[in-house]
C-alpha cells in the first residue's frame, strides 16, 4: 500500500455558489479590469510617443521658433504620411487577374484615421507639441523618447482655420513674458556675481 505524501494538503474544492467563489471571482474581475486598463494606457501613451517623435523628426535644426503657417505646415506633411503606402496598396490591387482587395483593412484603417485626423485639425484643433513657444520647443528637441517623460511635454491645438487655441495677442504676451523672465534671471544673476566680488 503506497504511503500518502506529507507536506501538500488536498486543496479543497469551492462550491461554485459559495461566499468564498463570488470572493474569488470578483477578485479575478478586478485583476482583468486592471490589467486592462494598463494595457490601454501603455498603448494610448505608445502612440502618442510615435506621433511626438515623428514631429521630432520634421524639425528644423536652425529654427528656435516656429509660426502658426510653419505648424500648419508641419501638420499637412503628417496627414499625408500615408500616401506612399496607399499609393503602393493600389498599385497591388490594380494587377489585373487578382480578385478581391488585397490589404483592404490596412487601406480601411488608413484612409479612417487620416479622416479622423483631418476632421480634427479643421475643426476644434489638431494636438501637436508646443512648438511655437521657444521654451516648450527647447525642452521638446531634448526630448529622447521616453513615455516616462512624456508628461514635460507641452501640447497645444492648432488648427486650419489659422486661429489657434491662444489668440496672436495671447502669444505676444506669451513671448513678452517669456522674455522678461530671461531678463530677470540675467539681473539677478549680475546682482549674485556683485555680491560674490
Amino acid at each position: 500500500m503506497p504511503k500518502a505524501q506529507k507536506g501538500k494538503a488536498a486543496e479543497k474544492v469551492v462550491h461554485p455558489y459559495s461566499r468564498k467563489a463570488g470572493y474569488l471571482a470578483r477578485e479575478e474581475n478586478k485583476l482583468k479590469k486592471k490589467n486592462r486598463l494598463k494595457n490601454e494606457k501603455a498603448a494610448r501613451l505608445n502612440n502618442i510617443g510615435e506621433k511626438l517623435l515623428w514631429f521630432q523628426s520634421q524639425l528644423d535644426p536652425s529654427k528656435t521658433t516656429y509660426t502658426q503657417k510653419d505648424a500648419c505646415d508641419i501638420i499637412e506633411r503628417y496627414l499625408h504620411r500615408f500616401d506612399s503606402e496607399l499609393e503602393q496598396i493600389e498599385l497591388v490591387n490594380g494587377i489585373k487577374g487578382r480578385q478581391g482587395r488585397l490589404h483592404g483593412a490596412r487601406e480601411a484603417v488608413i484612409k479612417q484615421t487620416v479622416e479622423r485626423e483631418r476632421e480634427q485639425y479643421e475643426s476644434v484643433g489638431f494636438e501637436i507639441p508646443d512648438i511655437i513657444n521657444g521654451k516648450h520647443l527647447k525642452t521638446f528637441r531634448e526630448w529622447t523618447g521616453d513615455l516616462k517623460k512624456l508628461p514635460n511635454i507641452k501640447l497645444r491645438k492648432v488648427s486650419s482655420k489659422g486661429s489657434d487655441t491662444k489668440n496672436v495677442v495671447e502669444e505676444k504676451e506669451e513671448a513678452e513674458d517669456d522674455q522678461r523672465e530671461e531678463e530677470d534671471e540675467n539681473e539677478l544673476d549680475s546682482d549674485q556675481m556683485e555680491e560674490i566680488v
